[in-house]
């Protein structure tokens, strides 16, 4: 017997991922739905010796196939004849659900409809008569306390005994469905049937509620209480500063950054030890050993090093999302965004990528259009993130030791109005046509199912893990050959390697900037691995200990490098030029990576790569040029 394919649907915020992980648990299969980022889930679960096999689709409001998350829907049921299509209702929001509900059945589509969130309809005062709402739709309807894993659990025995054929539509729907479709036959403007048959079903929705629902008044509600000081005034943006700072905290200071120190600790003072010495008492050869410590691991200990900061971040996004209060931060920021043509939710990953641009360029796809979410992607990148710091920090130390704060708050602002700048100029050129959709729902306050914090931000870190992972590893590779190895074979001088050869050719175009020693060039070719490697390249290829480069000491590793000739191969002015290039040129490799998973697409990868390069070498030609003009060289 073939399992029983079940698809769960509905709108955003119903509780329809907490059933599916309810049902599923940790047996889900998670990957992207064929030419979208949108995720696709799929549980396998066996009942009453039958198997079944549960597709949680997007939630969407309709499936007018305009957004992603539409037209996935869309698509799957017409391209899919599920055995059962489960439609979940928030109970507290019932007369707004109704509305996909109604679509679903103008469709042909039989389904289960599942009151969801019983436990908080009772309290809002709404009473929803099961059998009279059975009667007006011609379903079955069910109802389930998502949280309550016993209440979920009920609906396996619903799926293994439902004979979807033998239901079939009620008068109210059939005679409502023949008004649209002569509605579609009038002969009206396009726009017209639009708006004609958007009301026929806000009738018919009103008509069902009148049947079947009964609403007592009641007071003030916790969620309108709080939304006074979460939602509304200056007070709102106060609370939403604060609690990103404390976000932050928590994923690059008190938790995230000290356990990745710890596994950066375990590859760079345990792991590459042992390997070299097992390998050199195994006589294996030189180059190998170099290619497994330096390239292989060293690629691998570069993906490992960031999960700790990612799972943190998204475990505390999946948190604050699934209380209610991520709808609030893009419905206060949505004015101050649209200005730039993006919508209040494009907010979340820009201010995420002052942390670490690899969880911010995932974070895009939570945004509602492909226009939002590719503009979000392309000028994450100039945000200042963490890496960036320890070469504004140096340089600023280094040229600037009376400015150090005002440089770096300078540093900052840039990357800030740079993204703001190409955001527009994106949104005015490439993106013209494409237009930014703002529908969003600000759902009740509520304690999230911590099941399913821990499963989302699960899938979000393996993904980075498997597919960022992989183009990272090669990545790394390459960087270990260009910098080993030269037309002689394999060399312990870099000023020999191949990739002092590509610091120098790398550094010809930079000579309008006025850094164009192959030092330099070969930095910058460093830093595409990571922004960090900026600042120990520069330390070891002027000659300084390695051991005396620290990133996390700006100061010290100043006066350390001020003692070589780097202080003589740059001045302040083209030490300026230089900062506001690394600030703004290609992201690191790992972002990189993600770019390509998250648009899937090599060409928008290297597009990514290309623009932020160019944006960066003009912006620091402005610098190092208007400086000369205006006498500071």
């Amino acid at each position: 017997m073939s399992a029983l394919s079940v698809a769960l649907t509905g709108n955003p915020n119903t509780g329809k991922s907490t059933i599916f992980n309810e049902l599923t648990g940790a047996r889900q299969k998670i990957g992207n739905w064929p030419g979208v980022t949108v995720d696709k889930k799929v549980g396998m679960i066996e009942h009453n010796g039958r198997k079944i096999s549960v597709i949680d689709l997007p939630g969407t409001y309709s499936i007018n196939a305009r957004s992603q998350e539409e037209k996935v829907v869309s698509d799957f049921f017409k391209e899919n004849k599920p055995d059962i299509v489960v439609n979940i209702i928030d109970a507290a929001n019932i007369s707004r659900n109704l509305f996909l509900t109604i679509q679903l059945m103008e469709n042909g589509i039989p389904l289960i409809i599942n009151l969801n969130m019983m436990d908080e309809a009772e309290r809002h005062g709404i009473k929803i008569d099961m059998k009279k709402l059975e009667s007006a739709f011609g379903m079955p309807v069910t109802n389930t306390v998502g949280r309550s894993n016993k209440s979920v659990r009920k609906l396996l025995d619903v799926f293994t005994n439902a004979v979807m054929t033998k239901y079939k539509p009620s008068k109210l729907i059939t005679d409502h469905i023949d008004r649209v479709h002569n509605i579609e036959r009038s002969g009206l403007a396009a726009e017209k049937i639009e708006e004609e048959v958007i009301s026929a079903r806000y009738d018919l929705i009103d008509k069902i509620m009148t049947s079947a629902v009964t609403v007592n008044a009641a007071g003030k509600t916790l969620t309108e209480k709080l939304d006074a000081y979460l939602a509304n005034g200056v007070t709102s943006i106060i609370l939403m500063i604060a609690a990103f700072y404390l976000m932050f905290q928590i994923s690059f200071n008190w938790i995230g950054q000290p356990l990745a120190d710890i596994v950066g600790e375990f590859f760079d003072e345990t792991l590459v030890p042992w390997t070299a010495e097992a390998m050199a008492e195994a006589g294996v050869a030189d180059w190998m050993q170099s290619l497994v410590s330096d390239g292989i691991i060293a690629g691998v200990g570069a993906v490992i090093n960031f999960v700790p900061l990612i799972f943190t971040l998204f475990i505390i996004l999946s948190f604050l999302d699934g209380t209610g209060y991520m709808a609030r931060v893009a419905f206060i920021m949505d004015p101050i965004m649209r200005r730039v043509g993006l919508s209040g939710k494009s907010i979340m990953p820009l201010v995420m990528g002052f942390g670490c641009g690899v969880p911010a360029i995932m974070a895009n796809r939570a945004l509602d259009t492909h226009k939002d979410r590719m503009i979000s992607i392309f000028v994450t990148p100039f945000i200042t993130c963490n890496a960036k710091v320890p070469i504004i920090a140096l340089f600023a130390a280094m040229f600037f030791p009376d400015n150090v704060a005002n440089v770096v708050f300078a540093m900052y602002f840039l990357g800030i109005i740079t993204a703001i700048i190409m955001a527009k100029v994106l949104s005015s050129t490439m993106f013209k046509e494409q237009q930014s959709t703002f529908l969003l729902e600000l759902p009740p306050y509520r304690l999230p199912d911590i099941k399913t914090v821990l499963l989302e931000a699960w899938d979000k870190g393996k993904g980075y893990l498997i597919k960022a992972g992989t183009i990272i590893f090669a990545m790394s590779v390459v960087i270990w050959f260009l910098s080993s190895f030269n037309s002689d074979g394999m060399t312990e001088d870099m000023d020999n390697s191949y990739l002092a050869g590509i610091g120098s050719a790398t550094s010809v175009i930079f000579a309008p900037q006025g850094f164009d020693t192959w030092e330099a060039g070969a930095a910058v070719v460093t830093g595409i691995l990571a922004k960090e490697a900026v600042v120990s390249t520069m330390g070891i290829l002027y000659g300084a200990d390695e051991d005396s480069v620290d990133t996390d000491d700006a100061e010290g590793t100043a006066e350390v490098l001020n003692a070589t000739s780097m202080g003589d191969a740059f001045t302040p002015l083209s030490a300026l030029a230089f900062m506001v290039f690394s600030l703004l040129y290609s992201p690191c490799m790992t972002a990189l990576g993600t770019v390509k998973k998250e648009s899937q697409s090599f060409k928008w990868m290297a597009f990514v790569f290309f623009y932020t390069t160019a944006v960066a070498w003009i912006a620091s030609l402005i610098v190092y040029q208007g400086g000369k003009l205006l006498g500071f060289e």
